[in-house]
């Protein structure tokens, strides 16, 4: 019996696990679609999961009959994750895109349980010409084909959350103005998509309503402070690549020190994901490699452009202009090109500098580097000496290290 309850705990917990890593990859999981295995999953785990997401992060593990919602809290707004287009090129959503998701919502929130895509592209527009929108630019006509391809690149992002269920169509067809789809609205599941701290209807504030939505009181006592401490470096160690020691404020920098092997450890239990901690802060390694919205290295001309700037940044440390960049991908562009390593455009005019902007968005997103789209310099951060170059260490018995 001892090798069988053995045997059933190893199983449970690898369900657990399982279970857990589908709620950090997917915060909303759905009851049908392509996750209906993995929403089971947690279904099945969800009291133990909800009691260790609530102490050691602090987030809510929210179960309907539709959905499974983690419903995670952040300081910050991340630009180095955009939403994107399910299916497809998975074009970043941009400015405009969240406007019209967010009007899309706000239509279907009153809308019947069934809706027409051309019908929700009618209340989308009636709602975009409120003054106050229009007042900043964004206008929308659905006149354009972009603007048709945005909306579809929308529905598409709430097909894949659940908040729609196509029933009869085709998107593309509404692109071309040949055809029509018809969705079922799933309100329950549209309901989970707001994670905040505050809910909206009790704002009063009449700026930056989305601090407002995420500020969390300053805790009473030193027991609520150290648990508000423990949620924060867990929160990072479970959504940044790197927690970074000098981020961190003096009180957490202590608690950490004292609790790291603790925090470390449960969250290895709960995720397979493994500690590695160098001098300057902690990242949380996936063996299984399927946790990461960027994969570096990755095959492909980004990928290996990714990799030699890298290489370049950990080499000289510091700033480095930008334009140096693109020089030295220009110059390998020919090379490489004619070896046939990179696709034949990466030697075009421009082409340096587009290879080198989305491999700087990918170092940025990583937090190997600190840059933002139009800067002339890009700042390496000290993760990123561990793609650096280095000349071999010759040891006492003459072989290389």
């Amino acid at each position: 019996m001892s090798a069988l309850d053995d045997a059933l705990t190893a199983t449970r917990d690898a369900e657990r696990r399982k279970a857990a890593r589908a709620l950090l990859k997917f915060p909303l999981l759905g009851a049908t679609g392509r996750h209906r295995e993995l929403f089971a999953l947690v279904t099945k785990h969800q009291q133990p999961l909800r009691e260790w997401f609530d102490a050691e992060t602090g987030w809510r593990l929210i179960t309907t009959g539709e959905a499974a919602r983690l419903a995670k809290l952040t300081r910050d707004a991340d630009p180095t994750f955009p939403a994107a287009e399910a299916g497809g090129a998975k074009q970043p959503f941009g400015r405009r895109r969240y406007v019209l998701a967010c009007l899309a919502l706000a239509v279907l929130e009153r809308s019947d349980q069934q809706i027409t895509l051309g019908r929700l592209a009618e209340q989308v527009v009636l709602a975009a010409a409120d003054p106050a929108l229009t007042s900043t630019g964004v206008v929308f006509t659905m006149e354009r084909r972009d603007e048709r391809s945005d909306m579809v690149a929308v529905v598409r992002l709430l097909l894949e959350l659940g908040v729609l269920d196509r029933v009869v169509g085709d998107e593309q067809s509404f692109v071309s103005t040949t055809g029509d789809v018809l969705y079922d609205v799933r309100r329950r599941t549209m309901s989970l998509l707001l994670t905040s701290a505050r809910g909206p209807s009790m704002l009063t504030e009449a700026t930056d309503r989305c601090a407002a939505l995420t500020y969390e009181s300053p805790p009473a006592t030193d027991e609520l402070r150290n648990r508000r401490i423990r949620h924060r470096l867990t929160r990072t160690l479970l959504d940044e690549p790197v927690l970074y020691y000098a981020q961190l404020t003096e009180a957490e920098s202590a608690y950490l020190t004292s609790q790291r092997t603790m925090i470390c450890r449960r969250i290895t239990e709960v995720t397979g994901l493994v500690a590695e901690v160098r001098a300057e802060g902690i990242a949380m390694v996936d063996p299984f490699d399927d946790l990461t919205d960027v994969r570096m290295p990755e095959s492909g001309t980004e990928g290996h452009v990714t990799l030699l700037v890298a290489e370049r940044l950990a080499a000289l440390g510091a700033a480095v202009p930008v334009v140096e960049l693109h020089a030295m991908v220009r110059e390998l562009a020919g090379e490489y090109t004619r070896q046939r390593v990179w696709r034949s455009s990466a030697a075009d005019p421009g082409a340096a500098e587009e290879l080198v902007d989305t491999a700087l968005g990918r170092l940025t997103a990583l937090r190997l580097a600190t840059w933002s789209p139009g800067a002339a310099e890009v700042t390496a951060l000290p993760a990123i000496a561990r793609y650096g170059v280095a000349a071999p260490t010759i040891t006492e018995s003459g072989k290389p290290r």
